[in-house]
């Protein structure tokens, strides 16, 4: 299975009616590195973040290229947060893939460094 890496840059704006403790926020992404193109998307959010307690799940479409390849695709998330831990899911969502990434499939590790770097590692096969 192909793997490609790289960063991506992304801002949050919330919706009317968001607030502390549950929301929607819309996402955009500049993606670098084996992923290259812009991201956008919706998250719902609940839980208290600033106490370290929450979780969310996003849909968002990917229009660009991978390792070259131009197309669109669309990643499913889903994160946690308890207890000084979390786990993210990060998936290529079956049958999104458009261009020359049509049947693209995959997963995503995401890290985010302390000075708020997202990296991430892409998993992907093309059918």
């Amino acid at each position: 299975m192909p793997e490609t890496s790289g960063t991506f840059d992304v801002s949050f704006s919330p919706a009317d009616g968001d607030d502390a403790r549950w929301g929607r926020r819309d996402i955009t992404k500049t993606w670098h590195g084996g992923v290259e193109g812009a991201g956008a998307g919706v998250m719902l959010a609940a839980g208290d973040p600033a106490a370290g307690s929450a979780g969310y799940v996003a849909i968002e479409s990917v229009d660009g290229a991978v390792d070259g390849r131009r197309g669109t695709f669309a990643l499913q998330q889903m994160g946690t947060m308890h207890a000084g831990g979390s786990r993210i899911e990060y998936v290529v969502v079956p049958g999104s893939g458009t261009g020359e990434l049509a049947g693209v499939g995959g997963v995503m590790r995401l890290t985010v460094e302390a000075d708020g770097t997202h990296r991430y590692e892409l998993s992907y096969t093309l059918g």
